[in-house]
């Protein structure tokens, strides 16, 4: 057997997970649900040492040994033999939205299960287990152990925010049903002292290990359960006078029709698009952690392939295959389902920006703009007017060429349209200094004002033929202006606009582009060609030739390595799963019929052409059905009751761990992009404010340190969120969409980066350490000692062995504690509160009457004003002569 023992952060609560191995085929897993404490794993494994002894009593050979350590489950596969676990053995701390750690996984292991005395050899199972580790997990997945990656912000405090009496009402009409929605396990539902936590299925859209984790799903705790998206990560810290204020992009991609550049285009049968991502930007005042007392704010836009059947033949080995439709769509099925399914995530209104070209000499991306444009209109006309679809055609590859206009400027009207309509999230009112100082374009906001916040109801969404350059560019300038509105939003700026060449902007451009280039390798096998210096014409000459070789490098790419990578998450994804007597995944002369549903089977049920939607979705417009409260969506939550003492909910303990010994290598792993540091000049007398436009020749990358050392330190930053480099020591990463590269007269004005990227060692902590971090002696003045002296360390540890001892203590004190003396114990009223203005404002505690007129009367006493002496006060002081002089 294997025995797979998992344990909370604070290692005080495991689980046990039993795996038998005599199933050659099958896969057998026992969960007891109990959870143990530390000392009764430590019992229950010792028994087991003990009993596996091949001699009882032998101390030489152990009956039990540890064969790994891993941070969680992906899942478990299978193919032709037995099944294998697959478990991340190394992770990286990526970013932190309100105290909930974001992992990007850095290592796995696959471990065969089954014994070799029962293992049954197939001669095909070496192959596909290298096609399945083809999908490199190292690269661009990420997890959290308590937040939902696969749901956005909005969503998730949303949910929280749900009225527990609605969800209370439901339980019980359900508990006749035999459903209950609460997970009592040995918690009273009745009584004052619990917290409620809410905890929400997963989209499964964003999750990329659900067929691996469905064997398990229905039979393990939802705790061993871990979902992994696909996609990209980035945080970087924006200092406004010494306030931190963390920007966050995080990118979802779709796990449904998921594949590469030329061999997934358009839409599949059930309405899932090629290359189709989720972009939000999260913004929020990292000085307070907490989401229920903190300031929040996100925005939300969506890339993908034009929702139609077609597709591309790479076969002619042309850098430009021609365009063709497979099938005719005259009621617009397949956009009907896609555009059903962006309503139910995000509500209406629904915006297309569709930048592909309209003027060619030869009909090629025309095509598809004459298709949705049909598509779009024949929809519209069954859908109330205001919730109509709004659809933005706009050429930007010739607006790109024109010597008189500029790409920006256009691009930024759009935006600025765009986010009035749909509106953005933020989790707290509108500031008093907005209500009495009102802006006219706040004023114009659209989206949902409820009494907590603002609710961004609708999407753009955004399209070229490839959705990787033009689509990055347009991205974001949505974002930017999207950014401006957050900040004033959270009372950081006094009006809702954002100069380039500023620090802010700087820095938002700069995760957009690993953003960019990071979604570009896993699509299109290269980084961008386009980025927004070439839209701004700023870019250098110099990158005219590494555009023509990235060029080259997606050409074979596409051409060479596609392929393998297509069946490789095809087999990730369980589209294909091996079968014993069938074809194999590289017999098969195409993929065609894996995606598309309805080849293999017809449908029972028939959609309406007229009544398009999902029933139930208009009446709830503009507010998207997924985060209504509604029975459909009370049944995809779980609400679990916690003792209010316990260290779930103890977001201070579960975060900053004050009882361990503490590492700053641990504690700072996450080196941000700073504004200060890595933007803001470092001449004495420059204005320090992240919104100041700066010279191009006065920025902080161009004053701090010597070129070489500037370089490794950015590259070390980008590459620890995209993708890894391709193997050469310049990133030779090319993204020829289809208007770039190939279009000579776009390649005038095409140019890309500035700083050629060096591939380097992203584990090097001390390297990473000397290139951003200065030396104390240039900070403080003083040198400090590398390392403590023996005695400081061994006063240090007995304080930490002091805080652990009094920490279990303190635990197992609670357990015959009644409630009533726990409350007289650690029951802390705060004597101070925050308003909702200022984070930094504190009201005075309240002082009662009596205290008033005492503090009056001594004011009065200072000034000489005395008042007429009472009898009491007569009484006391003769009581006082008395015992002093007599």
């Amino acid at each position: 057997r294997y025995f797979l023992v998992g344990s909370n952060p604070a290692e005080t609560k495991y689980r046990v997970l039993k795996i038998d191995r005599t199933e050659p085929k099958d896969l057998v897993i026992i969960d007891d649900k109990h959870v143990y404490t530390q000392q009764e794993v430590r019992e229950l494994l010792g028994r087991l040492d003990l009993g596996n002894r091949t001699k009882i009593g032998q101390k030489g050979s152990s009956g039990l040994s540890r064969a790994v350590s891993a941070f969680g489950i992906v899942g478990f596969v299978r193919f032709l033999e037995g099944y294998y676990i697959v478990l991340i053995t190394k992770r990286r701390k990526m970013a932190d939205i309100g105290g909930h750690a974001i992992y990007k996984i850095e290592d796995t292991n696959m471990i065969y299960i089954p014994n070799d005395s029962v293992r049954v050899t197939h001669p095909d199972e070496a192959r596909y287990l290298r096609i399945f580790q083809n999908v490199d997990l190292s690269s661009n997945f990420y997890f959290s152990y308590s937040y939902d990656l696969s749901h956005s912000l909005q969503y998730n405090l949303t949910v929280l925010r749900m009225p527990l009496e609605t969800l209370k009402t439901e339980t019980m009409q359900s508990r006749q049903e035999s459903f209950d929605i609460f997970e009592d396990e040995g918690v009273s539902t009745q009584g004052g002292s619990g917290v409620f936590g809410i905890c929400s299925k997963p989209y499964e859209k964003y999750v990329w290990n659900g067929k691996l984790l469905e064997a398990v799903k229905n039979i393990v705790h939802r705790d061993w359960l871990l979902y992994i998206i696909n996609g990209f990560c980035g945080q970087s810290k924006l200092l406004i006078y010494g306030r931190p204020i963390y920007v966050t992009l995080i990118a979802r991609r779709s796990s449904k029709f998921a594949g590469t550049r030329f061999l997934k285009r358009g839409a599949n049968s059930e309405g899932d698009v090629a290359n189709e991502v989720e972009t939000e930007q999260i913004l929020y005042d990292a000085s307070v952690m907490s989401f229920s007392a903190g300031s929040y704010s996100s925005y939300v836009q969506v890339r993908g392939s034009v929702p139609l059947y077609w597709s591309q033949d790479i076969s002619t080995m042309m850098p430009k295959p021609p365009i063709t439709l497979d099938q005719a769509d005259p009621f617009a099925h397949v956009a009907a389902l896609h555009f059903d399914q962006m309503f139910q995530r995000f509500g209406s209104p629904i915006i297309i920006l569709n930048l592909v070209k309209e003027r060619e000499k030869r009909k090629h991306e025309r095509i598809l703009s004459e298709e949705l444009v049909a598509a779009v209109t024949y929809l519209n006309q069954f859908l109330p007017p205001e919730h109509a679809i709004i659809y933005i055609p706009w050429d930007m590859a010739k607006y790109t060429k024109s010597k008189l206009c500029n790409v920006l400027d256009r691009l930024n009207v759009i935006a600025e349209s765009v986010v009035k309509k749909t509106g953005f999230f933020v989790n707290r009112p509108d500031s008093y200094c907005s209500i009495l100082r009102p802006d006219e374009k706040w004023n114009e906001l659209g989206g949902y004002v409820v009494s907590t916040g603002r609710l961004q109801t609708g999407v753009l969404r955004t399209n070229c033929v490839d959705c990787l350059d033009r689509t990055n560019t347009a991205q974001f300038m949505v974002g930017k202006c999207a950014l401006a509105y957050q900040l004033y939003s959270l009372g950081l700026i006094d009006k809702p606009n954002l100069q380039f060449d500023t620090d802010a902007v700087r820095l938002f451009e700069e995760l957009y582009e690993d953003h960019g280039d990071t979604l570009s390798l896993q699509y299109g096998g290269s980084q961008l060609v386009h980025r927004v210096k070439t839209y701004r014409k700023i870019a250098p000459w110099t990158q005219h030739s590494k555009d023509i070789m990235q060029t080259l490098s997606r050409y074979y790419s596409n051409a060479f390595s596609d392929a393998d990578r297509q069946d490789s998450i095809n087999l990730f994804l369980g589209v294909f799963k091996p079968t014993e007597g069938k074809p194999h995944l590289w017999e098969l002369p195409t993929d065609f019929y894996l995606h598309h549903k309805n080849t293999l089977s017809l449908s029972q049920t028939r959609r309406s052409y007229t009544h398009w939607w999902t029933t139930g979705v208009l009446k709830h417009l503009p507010l998207p059905f997924d985060e209504v409260t509604c029975a459909e969506n009370r049944r995809k939550l779980t609400v679990k009751k916690f003792h209010k003492y316990e260290e779930e909910i103890d977001i201070h303990n579960e975060f900053f761990r004050p009882y361990e010994l503490s590492s700053f290598d641990e504690t700072f792993c996450l080196a941000m992009t700073n504004s200060t540091r890595d933007f803001m000049p470092k001449n004495v007398g420059i204005d320090p404010s992240p919104f100041t436009v700066r010279k191009p020749d006065e920025t902080g990358k161009s004053v701090l340190g010597n070129k070489s050392n500037r370089e490794e330190t950015v590259l070390q930053r980008k590459t620890a969120a995209s993708a890894p480099p391709p193997p050469s020591e310049e990133a030779v990463s090319s993204s020829s969409e289809d208007d770039s590269g190939t279009d000579k007269e776009d390649e005038g004005a095409v140019s890309q980066r500035s700083t050629p990227v060096k591939v380097t060692d992203t584990g090097d902590n001390t390297k990473i350490t000397e290139n951003v971090v200065q030396s104390t002696k240039d900070v403080y003045g003083v040198n400090l000692s590398d390392v403590p002296s023996e005695d400081d360390l061994a006063v240090y540890s007995r304080f930490v062995q002091l805080g652990q001892s009094q920490h279990k203590q303190d635990k197992s004190s609670l357990q015959p504690c009644s409630k009533n003396q726990l409350d007289r114990v650690i029951n802390l009223i705060p004597i101070s509160c925050f308003s909702q203005d200022n984070i930094y404002e504190v009201q005075p505690p309240r002082a009662d009457r009596k205290s008033i007129e005492i503090f009056h009367a001594h004011i009065q006493a200072g000034k000489g004003n005395m008042q007429p002496l009472g009898k009491d006060d007569f009484l006391m002081y003769r009581e006082y002569i008395r015992n002093r002089y007599m």
